[in-house]
């Protein structure tokens, strides 16, 4: 008799800086809904939301997009590195004209992004 046991290597989350109290902070539905995405990330998965951020050089660097009546939400994380899927930034997109993420928002994501570098290195 043979047995197949499921070899699920899920990849630990890392929350960098405010991002697991902005998400926290969001209503319930988008909390779900970014959990959701996020789990299969962890599995190695993309979930049909996600898409790769521009400005990063390749797909390492993913953005989870959530439309609500009261906005859009917005979760990126890294699968770049080995150790972990690093979730960079969680937040609410406050401009209404065109779909490009705010400089201040890309300056974030990109020092975080420097954070789970050092991070996966093991300093």
């Amino acid at each position: 008799m043979r047995l197949d046991i499921p070899t699920t290597t899920e990849k630990p989350l890392v929350w960098l800086g405010s991002s697991y109290r902005d998400l926290m902070a969001m209503p319930g539905p988008v909390r779900q809904f970014f959990g959701h995405a996020l789990g299969r990330a962890q599995q190695g998965e993309r979930h049909e939301s996600t898409k790769v951020l521009r400005g990063f050089g390749g797909a390492g660097v993913l953005e989870i997009i959530r439309d609500e009546a009261g906005g859009t939400f917005r979760a990126v994380y890294t699968v770049k590195f080995q150790a972990a899927v690093f979730v960079l930034h969680v937040f609410q997109k406050k401009s209404r004209r065109g779909v490009e993420t705010p400089n201040e928002d890309m300056a974030l994501i990109r020092a975080r992004l420097k954070i789970a570098e050092l991070y996966s290195q093991g300093r």
